[in-house]
């Protein structure tokens, strides 16, 4: 039997599809209108009215294009922006890539060919693949960071960074404090006064050259009264001024500690290194080096990333994440002074140690410091022989402290960090031979080192309180140390374990200080107190969060607008912005020297720096014609992605990042969001660190400068779930065709007719269970697709994908077309007869409960719901006559954010000349939300005696007054006492009389 001519197929779902795709584009159906510049049409923000800013995170266009899990967030977002176009809004949403990177260049460096030709061919893919999904985008707004309008703006907030110092005392309009300021007020700020270097470096942890401490005062002979701790300032020379100045910038040069990766030829960031210590990117060993780098100060902006997180709407679990990497520590460094007859070498040595428990320091009974510490470089500064007393477990069977250390510093240095702080491995360590003071009463405690702590966090060096500490209280119990208790357990406490929790303050008295029954806050705020008072040691906060690593030893990124003169080539000097953008040279060989991937003697070997005729450049800034080197590094991938929503606002203006105006429309505070931003932000969750993080630091450091008016990119964040997949082994292990399995009718599976295992997890070519858009688009088109995509499941679950349930979307939206198509004619077949009062209940029923789903993004309960409706009219459609068009279109409607091209069809055969994209979502009528009456019985004595008809959601309460106001219950109870009224509502009330 030959198919119906008009029947809603793949087939005719693509034709319909690619017809409407044309058309958006054509008239701009999606445009959103800005205030003022190019993208404005003369109305003014107040004009245009309420609006919706929407985004996706920035895909990374992968030369694999998309699979089926990749565009879960995008439709989401679709349906979103579609919903408020029909509220009325002017909603702002498309999408840009993220088109520099590391995944681009080592593909180039295989194939050879250049990563800007590979990058293009897959943006263009992916731009296509996205197109034909029907994403309601503003196209004008699309943009790639590989663009050289966008790479200038790139380089320009890269140059408000190094124009920028953070003076955590300015006092904002609105009564806050700290803020970014320029660069040039340091130095005024310095000369009237107004800072005090010494102490704006300290508060900030920045060194700052030598020579500035060398020629700070010696307070022991300055006089207050005539001298001022600025005199000494003036007398240096404007070359010396600005070295100091330029250890306050936000972007600095500096010999920074980093992430050395021999096997890609660059350093890497923190956040691009395992937990195993290699490189997320090829999976190479990392090591620890300390070379020339840029840096980014986001440690400076630490409390104001930790204290806006309050502002934004975001999942709780993602700003825990952000404040356990920030990791805010509020306690005292405490400087523990080395006895002076244990070494001579160090007689005058001290160490600090950051504590929050400053109060415990009575329990304090040993201390450690890092292999790697200041104290321990130099080996043969420690005593030639054990101490009396020394304990063989102490030794590590050494002859000597120096033997005993040198060899523990060689066997550190082989574990990566995660083995070192393993909380599962056995404690190892070995006696220094040094003895510390303990500041609080005295007593020596001896000073080992040992693997558990980092260098890299706090001082290096810790305070050992076993009694209240899980690793101190190890180590203590491998190398036979005392455990003195200064905390109070409860009385049901094991013993043979550290106490962590709180309790009242024992064996913590002194002479001079007694903390002895105090709770844990008057414990630590008295012990501050006294070693402040005393002078070894003083309130501090400290951070995990470390200053960023900006540089990269690469091709394929955005250069630095950074020169070097000749004649001072370790100055930086900003170019400018009329010299933006600097763009990247063309090279035939674009790799990084790489390495050996375990040489870690090995250098950073830039391919920039292979270009001579770019490298060097003759330029007048201002002095006269000189020559000039480029800096031969290129900014991270992050660097796009940390103000592309900035752009986003205002694509076209070549004068500013964007007009005030605009941003201020997009993205400015308002009710609900005080630090404004982005209205909602859809993305995956292993952002919530990375990107994230880098995004609100730019954007901060932009607000303070000026030029923005919101505080925070992105108010509200959602983190879509994600598409997995079964995949399928043979008997021999190897992976077969997904598509090709066929499931039996015992729940088992088979391929071709052999019996195969079957897994769960992601999509990958590897597992052969790959699924992509395209596929789908041949087989059901691009509709259906997204219907089934929004059904599967709440969208921040992970859902596994089945092909074979998509039919199951595809048969909705048949039934959907033929309630106003003929499959015969392809003629529109509703009535325009009035629908029944059922059916008006219905779909007013389906308006109110879509509309709060669509509100929440509950999108698979809306299309449940949506699925109702249709058969419900399916229904009333088969009695004869049709479906009522008042109902279908209402029906259409709703079904548009999810299929829009269907939509817009049958938008179309029902009469409608224009786009239904920004056609008014339909409002319920209030007066056919009441629910149907329903029959409560009433009983009394046991036997039912009336009824009356009441609302299905009426309380108990109300019910029990409805009962009582009857006439006929009245005169049932006359002469009687009720003893107790039993209910049940809606449907049962039981008088029982005396």
């Amino acid at each position: 039997m030959a198919e119906a001519p008009y029947r809603y197929t793949a087939e005719l779902a693509g034709q319909i599809e690619q017809k409407w795709q044309k058309l958006w584009l054509e008239k701009g159906t999606f445009n959103a209108v800005n205030p003022e510049g190019e993208l404005s049409d003369g109305r003014t923000a107040e004009e245009l009215g309420e609006k919706m800013f929407i985004m996706d995170m920035f895909p990374y266009p992968s030369g694999k294009g998309l699979h089926v899990g990749h565009p879960l967030g995008y439709i989401a977002t679709d349906a979103v922006a579609r919903h408020n176009r029909m509220l009325g809004k002017n909603v702002l949403y498309t999408m840009g890539y993220d088109a520099f990177g590391l995944p681009a260049e080592q593909y180039a460096i295989q194939t050879g060919t250049h990563p800007r030709v590979t990058t293009d061919e897959n943006v263009a893919n992916m731009a296509r693949q996205l197109f034909r999904l029907g994403l309601s985008h503003d196209s004008r707004r699309s943009l790639r960071t590989t663009d050289l309008d966008f790479v200038k703006w790139t380089q320009w907030v890269f140059l408000q960074l190094f124009d920028s110092w953070y003076d955590p005392n300015f006092v904002k309009a609105d009564g806050t404090r700290g803020s970014a300021r320029p660069i040039s007020e340091l130095k005024g700020a310095i000369q009237d006064r107004d800072v005090d270097p010494y102490a704006l470096a300290e508060q900030q942890g920045i060194e700052i050259p030598q020579m500035w401490h060398d020629r700070k005062p010696d307070h022991e002979h300055w006089n207050p009264e005539h001298d001022t701790p600025f005199d000494y300032l003036i007398q240096y020379t404007p070359e010396e001024m600005r070295e100091l100045v330029d250890c306050f910038r936000l972007a600095y040069v500096s010999d920074t500690p980093v992430n050395w990766c021999p096997g890609l030829g660059t350093v890497l960031a923190n956040e691009e290194v395992t937990a195993e210590g290699r490189s997320e990117r090829g999976d190479f060993p990392v090591f620890k080096r300390r070379l020339r780098q840029w840096n980014l100060r986001i440690t400076a902006y630490a409390d104001r990333l930790l204290e806006d997180l309050e502002t934004v709407n975001w999942p709780e679990s993602v700003k825990s994440m952000q404040r356990n990497w920030i990791g805010r520590s509020r306690g005292a460094q405490v400087t523990f002074a080395l006895e002076s007859d244990a070494s001579p070498a160090l007689a005058d040595a001290t160490f600090d140690v950051f504590t929050t428990r400053v109060d415990t320091l009575f329990g304090a009974t040993f201390t450690v410091l890092s292999p790697e510490h200041p104290l321990l470089v130099d080996v043969s500064v420690l005593p030639e022989s054990w101490p009396e007393g020394t304990k063989a477990a102490w030794t590590g069977g050494a002859a000597n402290p120096r033997e005993a250390v040198a060899a523990y510093q060689e066997r550190a240095a082989a574990l990566e960090e995660d083995e070192r702080t393993a909380d599962s491995r056995e404690k190892t360590g070995v006696f220094t031979g040094l003895f510390a003071v303990n500041p609080m009463d005295g007593r020596a405690l001896p000073v080992f080192t040992a693997d558990y702590v980092l260098m890299g966090y706090g001082t290096g060096a810790i305070m050992a309180v076993p009694a209240e500490d899980e690793r101190d209280y190890a180590f203590a119990s491998a190398f036979d140390l005392p455990i003195i208790r200064t905390v109070q357990p409860p009385a049901d406490f094991e013993e043979g374990q550290a106490y962590t929790g709180d309790g009242k303050k024992i064996n913590s008295q002194s002479a001079e200080l007694d903390l002895n029954g105090m709770n844990k806050a008057e414990a630590i705020a008295a012990a501050t107190e006294f070693a402040e008072k005393k002078g070894f040691g003083h309130a501090k906060t400290t951070y995990r969060l470390r200053d960023w690593l900006f540089s990269r030893q690469r091709y394929w990124g955005e250069p630095f607008p950074i020169v070097y003169a000749e004649d001072a080539p370790e100055v930086p000097i900003a170019l400018p912005v009329d010299q933006l953008p600097v763009q990247l040279p063309e090279l035939d060989d674009f790799s990084p020297k790489t390495f050996d991937p375990d040489d870690a003697d090995t250098e950073p070997q830039t391919p920039l720096s292979r270009v001579d005729d770019w490298a060097w450049v003759e330029l007048d800034l201002g002095d006269g014609m000189k020559r000039y080197r480029r800096e031969m590094n290129v900014m991270p991938q992050w660097a796009g992605s940390s103000w592309y929503e900035i752009r986003y606002t205002d694509p076209t203006n070549d004068e500013q990042i964007s007009a005030p105006a605009n941003e201020q429309y997009w993205m400015g505070p308002r009710e609900g969001a005080p630090t404004g931003g982005v209205d909602l932000y859809v993305g995956g969750v292993e952002h919530a660190v990375l990107h994230l993080l880098y995004a609100r630091f730019w954007h901060k450091v932009l607000f303070d400068r000026g030029y923005l008016a919101s505080a925070e990119p992105f108010h509200t964040l959602f983190n879509q779930g994600y598409v997995q997949a079964y995949a399928y082994r043979d008997e021999r292990g190897v992976y077969v065709n997904a598509s090709e399995v066929v499931e039996e009718a015992d729940g088992s599976f088979t391929y071709d007719g052999k019996p195969v295992t079957q897994e769960y997890g992601k999509m990958g070519k590897s597992l052969r269970n790959i699924v992509t858009p395209d596929d789908m688009y041949d087989e059901f088109g691009a509709d259906t697709f997204r219907v089934y995509e929004m059904s599967m499941g709440p969208l921040d679950l992970s859902r596994p994908w089945n092909t074979r349930d998509v039919v199951g979307s595809q048969r909705f939206l048949q039934r959907l077309w033929r309630l106003a198509v003929s499959e015969e004619t392809g003629e529109c077949v509703v009535s325009d007869a009035e629908p029944s009062v059922e059916t008006l209940r219905a779909v007013h029923k389906t308006i109110d409960a879509v509309s709060a789903d669509m509100e929440h993004m509950r999108f698979n309960t809306a299309i449940a719901r949506l699925i109702e409706l249709v058969n419900h009219l399916t229904k009333v459609a088969s009695d004869g006559g049709g479906a009522p068009r008042s109902a279908v279109e209402a029906l259409v409607l709703m079904v548009s954010p999810f299929a829009p091209h269907l939509a817009e069809e049958l938008w179309a055969k029902l009469g409608h000349d224009e786009s239904l994209a920004r056609a008014s979502y339909p409002v319920a009528d209030p007066q056919y939300l009441v629910a149907d009456a329903v029959t409560c019985v009433i009983q009394v004595k046991g036997k039912v005696r009336h009824r009356i008809e009441v609302d299905p959601e009426i309380s108990a309460e109300d019910l029990e007054k409805a009962v009582f106001a009857e006439e006929r219950v009245q005169k049932l109870i006359e002469g009687h006492e009720v003893r107790k009224v039993i209910v049940r509502e809606p449907k049962l009330v039981n008088l029982v009389l005396s």
